[in-house]
C-alpha cells in the first residue's frame, strides 16, 4: 500500500490524532476507518433512493418533491426551535 500526505490545519490534525489515540489506534489506522465508514455523496443519495423505495413498496408512502421540502421546512423550523432553548 502506497502512503499519500495530505496537507491539514495543525488543529485538525491535532484533533484526528487526539481521536485516534482515545479509540488506541494510530491515526493512520482511524483516517482508513473513517474513509471506510464515510459515504460519498453518490452513495448517500443510491442509500436514500433505496430507502425511498422500500418506503414506497411497504407502506406506499411516496412523497411527491413540493411535499418533502415542506417537511423538510417544518423539521428546520423544529430543530431551530429546539436549539433556542
Amino acid at each position: 500500500m502506497s502512503d499519500a500526505d495530505v496537507r491539514i490545519s495543525e488543529e485538525a490534525r491535532d484533533r484526528l490524532a487526539a481521536l485516534a489515540a482515545a479509540e488506541g489506534m494510530s491515526l493512520r489506522a482511524c483516517l482508513a476507518r473513517l474513509a471506510e465508514t464515510l459515504l460519498t455523496p453518490d452513495e448517500r443519495a443510491a442509500r436514500a433512493e433505496q430507502a425511498r423505495t422500500a418506503l414506497k413498496e411497504w407502506n406506499g408512502y411516496a412523497p411527491t418533491r413540493a411535499e418533502e421540502q415542506d417537511l423538510d421546512s417544518e423539521l428546520d423550523r423544529r430543530l431551530a426551535q429546539a436549539a433556542a432553548r
